[in-house]
């Protein structure tokens, strides 16, 4: 199931996914920066955080968080769980994040993903959305895909 980020009880296990799954992949962030980590629950307090769970009250076992700018949707991060993985978890989380993207009037969305990360850059391709560009200083790719607006 896909629900809403319970603070209280989701927000260890978001935060340990961020620091295992995505912050090992970051060319700018370390896994023992106290600031990064620091900042890891304002910055989730910011936009909206959805999370695959098997139950309403189980532990997450994958989140994306996203912001809205706009009519831009930009999904900020999104890990799964690995023993989860090749689940469609990924797939389910964003296209609940697109889902919730147009009911804001979004009309494109936007990620960044390492360039070292093969594995997200394939899922986001296979589900539509296209590099735009690279950027070699921060080792990622910026990519976009067009969300149509129901009428």
């Amino acid at each position: 199931m896909i629900r809403l980020r319970r603070p209280r009880t989701d927000d260890a296990e978001i935060i340990h996914l961020i620091k295992t799954e995505l912050i090992p992949l970051s060319h700018t962030a370390h896994p023992r920066d106290a600031s990064v980590i620091r900042e890891l629950p304002k910055r989730l307090r910011r936009g909206i955080t959805f999370v695959a769970s098997r139950t309403k009250t189980s532990k997450p076992r994958g989140f994306v968080h996203l912001m809205t700018a706009g009519d831009i949707l930009l999904f900020d991060m999104l890990a799964v769980h690995p023993k989860h993985r090749g689940k469609q978890v990924g797939t389910m989380l964003m296209a609940q994040g697109e889902a919730y993207g147009r009911t804001q009037g979004c009309s494109i969305a936007r990620l960044f993903v390492d360039d070292i990360n093969p594995r997200a850059s394939r899922l986001y391709a296979r589900i539509g959305y296209e590099a735009i560009r690279h950027y070699p200083e921060l080792r990622l790719y910026e990519m976009t895909k067009t969300l149509k607006l129901p009428f």
